[in-house]
């Protein structure tokens, strides 16, 4: 349904996304909207920003979410979940009710190229839109990872592509969204306070896909189990899936490594791109995402000289898997981005060859541990736990099967575990900080975690020195 000429618009939340969607309003009133309400929920209060939107004429209702009248149009925030009070609300009160996303695709639908998996979509999005880039097109990340999408379409420039990381959140509340490309690259357990079930989480994430068919790509990993369990919604007539492994899975579409290079085969034709030890990015699973990145771009216009330029300049994002430092010939990693036993796991593959003191700790998600544990008794050489969940993982840890073999150390606080890592390394380890958990027991969030790790270690160089 395309939306209306002429429209009143309902906005749920004032958070980032929702603030931008009430500026664009203001920028077309009278032209496309008649009018702008904004309900913040139960728990909302004025603030600088949503006075200064008041002046300019916009309705907001604060600590409530019981919706009076009706609207045109609602864009409902990526924290205000599908299957809450708030939601039915607004849905109820909504011709029609979608998040910002869809919104955005409405008023510009063409070429996007949208990322979302549990893990690794940040920087595929990242390197998707630097792949485009360095091929001479115009791109710009917007989603999760930059702007909202509808900060950027005023601004958009003839020919330019949306490289959108989405989360289930927001692909839950799609109808009509259609990606030129799109990318599922896992889907372990994760956001279950939000979908309710690992099932509607799953379903989320597979429903980008939803509208695309056989003249748009579809890119799977075919080599992760949690997709595979939803493999029927996946693999559906009159859909184009390449399929991306480390091996090749066949087909006129696939993105494989082959004699060690990273290779694509788009419509039966292959193509070499570059060597696996030339990234710059280390582990099994950012070869993945580097043949991710790389299968989307081409199949949105790079060419193959672009990619490979784009491959060997890419470097590691701030938080994930990022190199922070050396003291002592013990080299420092900041993973603070690995926020659940999966991106842990994957995390470990970067060091194959190394001894590894693994900080893991935080604020307990409440995730089963067991196989969990298992990979860490097998793949690190001390583990040291800290924060809010050190009990449970420790314990857990203990029983591992191999945990025997490795030192199990405490931790107070972030600052407490690398003084701790840092008397049990020695020269040539590497310290990785790869929590498995949220932050909000010591920080507001990952990238706080991750800049404090940075300044410890900094801390640590100084003294040294």
């Amino acid at each position: 349904m395309p939306l209306p000429q002429h429209f009143s618009l309902l906005v749920l939340g004032q958070g980032t996304s929702g603030l931008e969607v009430v500026s664009w309003a203001l920028d077309h009133m009278g032209e496309r909207v008649d009018s702008v309400t904004v309900y913040g929920g139960a728990k909302s209060a004025a603030s600088e920003r949503t006075r200064e939107l008041e002046a300019a004429g916009v309705r907001f209702v604060y600590g409530t979410e019981d919706i009076e009248g009706s609207y045109d149009v609602c864009v409902a925030s990526p924290g205000v979940s599908e299957f809450s009070e708030f939601f039915r609300n607004a849905a109820g009160a909504s011709a029609q009710i979608m998040g910002e996303p869809e919104f955005a695709w409405r008023l510009s639908p063409e070429r996007w190229c949208a990322i979302t998996g549990t893990n690794g979509k940040t920087t595929v999005t990242s390197l998707t839109n630097e792949l485009l880039r360095a091929s001479g097109l115009e791109s710009v990340a917007v989603g999760n990872i930059g702007n909202a999408t509808i900060h950027e379409v005023d601004r958009r420039a003839p020919g330019e592509w949306f490289v959108a990381e989405l989360s289930s959140y927001q692909i839950a509340t799609t109808s009509e969204l259609t990606p030129r490309v799109a990318v599922l690259l896992n889907i372990t357990p994760d956001h279950l306070s939000w979908h309710k079930t690992h099932e509607n989480y799953a379903m989320a994430k597979i429903s980008l896909f939803q509208n695309m068919g056989e003249d748009d790509l579809a890119i799977v990993n075919v080599e992760d189990e949690g997709i595979a369990a939803f493999a029927q919604s996946v693999y559906v007539p009159g859909r184009r899936v390449l399929k991306l492994g480390l091996k090749d899975a066949g087909g006129d579409d696939a993105a494989f490594v082959r004699d060690g290079y990273l290779t694509v085969r788009l419509a039966g034709e292959e193509c070499a791109l570059v060597r696996v030890e030339e990234l710059k990015i280390a582990g099994a699973h950012n070869v993945l995402n580097a043949l991710a990145a790389s299968a989307a771009a081409l199949a949105c216009g790079a060419t193959p000289e672009g990619v490979r330029a784009g491959l060997t300049a890419f470097s590691p994002l701030p938080h994930r898997v990022e190199p922070v430092g050396e003291v002592a010939g013990v080299r420092y990693i900041n993973d603070s981005k690995a926020t659940n036993t999966d991106a842990v796991e994957k995390a470990l593959t970067a060091f194959p060859s190394d001894r590894v003191i693994l900080l893991l700790g935080g604020a307990d998600k409440g995730t089963e541990l067991d196989s969990f544990m298992e990979t860490v008794a097998r793949d690190a050489d001390a583990v040291v736990c800290f924060g809010a969940a050190r009990e449970r993982f420790c314990e857990a840890l203990s029983q591992a099967p191999g945990a025997s073999d490795i030192d199990i150390a405490e931790a107070d606080d972030l600052r407490d575990a690398v003084l701790v890592a840092s008397s049990l390394a020695q020269r040539g380890d590497v310290v990785l900080l790869s929590p498995a958990c949220a932050s909000f027991d010591e920080f507001s969030g990952y990238e706080e975690r991750g800049d404090v790790f940075r300044a410890l270690v900094n801390e640590l160089a100084e003294r040294e020195g």
